[in-house]
């Protein structure tokens, strides 16, 4: 080789001291500790949360959870919120059933305790009925052979929850025609 196209030897600059490398490496573990940034940090993720609570009450689809993710899903929700299910009327009756166990007679307390094995008969027939009607017309909408499993059980335990209580809050009206 000759010399002039030979390459310098060296880096060309002196090697740095192993203490100035260190030095240049060394990050902090937690990140900023200061009380404004702790501030900030609990802000930004309340206003997260925030977002994706609204997001899951609007019923959208990334908020969702995994068991209320996907078009049959929300069909399934949105053919019981629909409809009137007795379900909706265990919370004011039991209401009515703890006042009445403030009232000195006999015949009064046990007429309620009849009244209310009676509702929950009722509530469990209408739910099993709601639950047959969510998976015969998911079937119709989506095919028979295409139908997610557990459909009939989802919308049997949306039925029995009070329509203000549902997570995702319904998306239509009470007795509105929907689209099968």
């Amino acid at each position: 080789m000759s010399e002039e196209t030979s390459q310098p030897a060296g880096k060309g600059r002196p090697t740095p001291p192993r203490k100035e490398r260190e030095q240049a490496r060394k990050q902090p573990l937690v990140g900023d500790r200061s009380k404004a940034a702790k501030i900030a940090q609990r802000q930004k993720i309340r206003d997260e949360r925030n977002r994706a609570r609204e997001g899951l009450m609007r019923g959208e689809e990334r908020y969702l959870s995994m068991r209320d993710r996907g078009p049959q899903r929300k069909f399934a929700r949105d053919l019981v919120d629909v409809r009137f299910t007795m379900g909706e009327v265990v919370l004011p009756a039991l209401m009515v059933v703890v006042l009445a166990t403030f009232i000195d007679s006999y015949t009064v307390q046990v007429i309620t305790l009849f009244g209310m094995w009676a509702l929950f008969g009722l509530v469990g027939i209408d739910a099993w009925l709601v639950g047959r009607a969510v998976k015969k017309a998911c079937a119709k909408k989506f095919g028979e052979d295409k139908l997610e499993g557990g459909l009939a059980w989802y919308g049997a335990m949306r039925s029995i929850q009070m329509r203000p209580l549902r997570i995702p809050k319904p998306q239509v009206k009470r007795f509105a025609k929907l689209d099968r």
